[in-house]
């Protein structure tokens, strides 16, 4: 079980108690990534690796139809994460953010959230190219990608800024 609490769940559902949850993990990650030094992080960072969604078999029905998506969301636990900033600087920027703006493994919650491609399934095994967590990472949930919203309503936020910024020339001033 993977839980910030002790707390027991019953079949089929979370465990609650006030605002505690408990969570099981339903897989794990295979990943070519054994420490986080190896995990491409920062603007331009490419996340072309290839990796195994490894489902336990009592989760394994839930699999049924999955094939039929090209990407998936992944929901996944920082499990080697200690502790949390609310505020910080991350790599792809010189001023401070809050945590909530970040994609920073130190998190009140530390659950990660990671779009794969689809590349095909063996039985419980889901082939997938797009990994960033490392190799034995809990695995949470998996849903299908799914968006609704255009290209052209999406915004970066803060992180455009700083895109924008490493791609002007040196001494160019904002536009």
């Amino acid at each position: 079980m993977c839980a910030r609490t002790a707390n027991a769940s019953g079949a089929g559902k979370a465990g609650v108690d006030g605002d505690s949850f408990a969570m099981r993990s339903i897989g794990v990650v295979h990943s070519p990534y054994v420490e986080t030094a190896q995990v491409p992080k920062g603007s331009g960072a490419r996340h072309d690796a290839v990796g195994v969604l490894e489902v336990f078999p009592p989760f394994e029905p839930g699999l049924t139809d999955i094939e039929g998506f090209s990407h998936l969301y992944v929901l996944w636990v920082f499990h080697r994460a200690t502790g949390f900033e609310l505020v910080g600087t991350p790599p792809t920027d010189t001023r401070p953010h809050g945590v909530f703006a970040t994609r920073s493994p130190r998190r009140p919650n530390p659950i990660g959230l990671t779009v794969v491609q689809l590349l095909r399934r063996d039985g419980a095994r889901l082939m997938v190219r797009g990994v960033d967590m490392l190799d034995g990472t809990p695995i949470l949930d998996i849903k299908p990608y799914l968006t609704s919203i255009p290209a052209e309503d999406l915004r970066r936020g803060w992180l455009g800024e700083a895109e924008r910024d490493r791609a002007a020339p040196p001494g160019a001033g904002p536009p």
